[in-house]
């Protein structure tokens, strides 16, 4: 029984990751620019900044 639960985790991580856009991707800008800013961690600022403005 553990075992399956750990397999339907590991499932669930790999298909939410899946549906995330690349870093540095134009979908992944446009994401960005929409989420306020007072959300954004240190390392999303420093790649958008690094991906998207400075392109």
């Amino acid at each position: 029984m553990e075992t399956m639960l750990r397999f339907m985790l590991l499932c669930v991580l790999v298909a939410s990751g899946a549906c995330a856009p690349e870093v540095g991707s134009d979908r992944w800008c446009a994401n960005m620019k929409e989420k306020p800013k007072g959300e954004w961690s240190a390392n999303e600022a420093a790649d958008y900044a690094k991906h998207c403005l400075f392109k």
